[in-house]
């Protein structure tokens, strides 16, 4: 009787995940603002900028896209892993991956997405080169590579552990 309750508890608990995953959409709010803040900035001094300042402002942008992409995945397949199935109707429009991603699945794209985030970044660091000291550009290189080491050894894992 006791074993039941605990296991009930423990099973409900999950849900205390829910409040996570729903301040995660708070966060695309943010983004969203940033996002835009930024296009606004930028759009009156489009033709007063070099090129490579519009560069590094749509990096940005960038950043914030693939962030924020990382962001709805982590969200709906986290809350669909570990609370509850998304139930949607016929009528809504339903994502093609949602349902599919796993866990292993999902840390393989976060870890991917983590990549593509610190590329950009790197490039940004690379298009400013001249005006940063060369030990900080070196940290940033390492730091990118041990990302994709870590995304590579991962994915090594998740295929030898499947099969």
């Amino acid at each position: 009787m006791i074993e039941k309750l605990i296991e009930r508890a423990m099973y409900a608990s999950r849900w205390l995940l829910a409040p996570i995953y729903l301040g995660l959409s708070l966060t695309l709010i943010a983004l969203g603002l940033k996002f835009f803040q930024e296009v606004f900035h930028l759009m009156p001094q489009v033709f007063a900028m070099k090129e490579a300042e519009i560069i590094l402002i749509v990096l940005s942008l960038i950043d914030i896209a693939l962030v924020s992409g990382l962001i709805v995945m982590v969200m709906f397949s986290s809350y669909e892993n570990f609370v509850s199935r998304l139930d949607m109707n016929d009528e809504t429009e339903k994502l093609s991956w949602l349902g599919t991603l796993d866990t292993n699945s999902l840390k393989n794209k976060v870890a991917a997405s983590i990549v593509a985030i610190s590329s950009i970044h790197l490039l940004k660091v690379f298009m400013n080169a001249e005006n940063i000291n060369e030990t900080k550009l070196l940290w940033y290189v390492i730091i990118h590579i041990t990302f994709v080491i870590s995304a590579v050894a991962m994915g090594l894992l998740d295929k030898a552990t499947k099969k």
